[in-house]
């Protein structure tokens, strides 16, 4: 019998949605400026990319504003899929067991938004005459490499490992396009009031 598909907040939809495309953007088309620019761990034979920094820093400036929402929804509404306190205890008590997948998936998942964090701010913090006259040395971008690698790496652990939890229904899931009475977005400003007067 065929799992039925789980219900995702309309909210939580939105910005993973979004936050997902402009990352999968930022993380081609830095490894575009990367490819055209530094090149120290190997290239591969790419068409030249038109103003590839432009283009690079444009999705990283609409991530980061995406982002933050993501960042605010999960560290205040979906704390639970993120690492807790007893993580390490519980992620080697049953190691293979479904609950050790969901304890590796919080890991996974807090992984993500450090990464995207690191990447966010140590591109913000860069200069774009850097890499033109092969200044690669700088702190900044060596953090931001780092941030690239990780978020690679983590966001396929997170397909991969919510592929294993849930499989295609916990994937469709993020994909659906209906929402609850409740969540409706002509709502959003009033429950946000509500909200912050209390």
């Amino acid at each position: 019998m065929p799992k039925s598909i789980p219900y995702q907040p309309l909210i939580l939809r939105l910005v993973h949605g979004v936050s997902g495309f402009l990352a999968i953007g930022a993380l081609i088309t830095g490894f575009w400026v990367y490819n055209t620019y530094d090149g120290r761990f190997g290239t591969l034979k790419l068409p030249e990319l038109y103003d590839a920094q432009g283009v690079h820093g444009t999705f990283g400036l609409f991530f980061l504003i995406s982002f933050t929402g993501l960042a605010i929804y999960s560290l205040y509404w979906g704390s639970r899929r993120l690492l807790f306190p007893d993580f390490w205890r519980r992620l080697w008590h049953q190691p293979g067991q479904p609950v050790w997948w969901v304890n590796l998936q919080r890991l996974v998942n807090s992984l993500m938004l450090l990464a995207a964090t690191l990447a966010v701010i140590s591109g913000r913090m860069m200069q774009e005459s850097w890499l033109p006259f092969g200044e690669t040395h700088h702190l900044a971008y060596q953090v931001h490499l780092l941030g690239w690698l990780v978020l690679l790496i983590s966001l396929i652990l997170h397909l991969v490992i919510s592929l294993k939890v849930g499989g295609v229904p916990l994937l469709a899931s993020m994909v659906q396009w209906g929402y609850r009475p409740e969540e409706s977005p002509a709502l959003w400003w009033q429950t946000l009031r509500q909200r912050f007067r209390r």
